[in-house]
């Protein structure tokens, strides 16, 4: 397995009944002594951006879970540098953060597209220490990261494609109930 970093998924054991993470996938932004932040890739949030901001009235672009923690916090993917400044390169070609501003004209603009910019509410977060002890639990599965799976175009499929990335022994966790008791 790939140790957690920033650009590596999390990709949540078949067996985890964690409602915030059950079958999820979280791609990690930022990896520290300090703590660990990334964000939920395969869930929809129920609405749409122009829902939550007025200032992109009439553009719904859909929204996601990031995760958890400070449900009231909007953050973004995206594959923009040039147009949106001051992101984090949190791997080759793909973006977190910057100028919200720059966002906003970009959207408005009509230029925004759902496969280079994905926009989250809330975040995934695990304090200092927290996520080696999950790790050490077999509560994630760890890949890098590409942009395919960080950009997919259906979030249903998100979590079988990134156990298809890991390929091999793996793929067969596809098909495993969620709880083998009922099996």
């Amino acid at each position: 397995m790939t140790a957690p970093a920033a650009g590596v998924l999390l990709i949540a054991d078949p067996f985890l009944k964690d409602p915030n993470f059950m079958r999820t996938v979280v791609f990690l932004t930022e990896h520290r002594d300090d703590g660990t932040i990334g964000f939920v890739l395969n869930r929809k949030y129920e609405n749409t951006l122009d829902e939550l901001l007025p200032e992109v009235e009439g553009h719904k672009l859909p929204v996601y879970y990031g995760g958890p923690v400070q449900m009231n916090t909007i953050h973004f993917l995206h594959r923009y540098p040039d147009e949106i400044s001051g992101g984090v390169e949190v791997m080759k070609g793909i973006y977190w953060g910057g100028d919200f501003d720059a966002v906003i004209a970009l959207i408005n603009s009509g230029k925004a597209d759902p496969e280079k910019i994905r926009f989250y509410i809330g975040y995934s977060g695990w304090s200092s220490g927290q996520l080696e002890t999950e790790m050490d639990e077999k509560t994630w599965l760890t890949v890098e990261a590409v942009r395919k799976l960080v950009f997919h175009p259906n979030a249903e499929e998100i979590w079988r494609d990134s156990i298809k990335h890991l390929g091999g022994e793996y793929e067969m966790m596809i098909n495993f109930p969620i709880d083998p008791q009922l099996n």
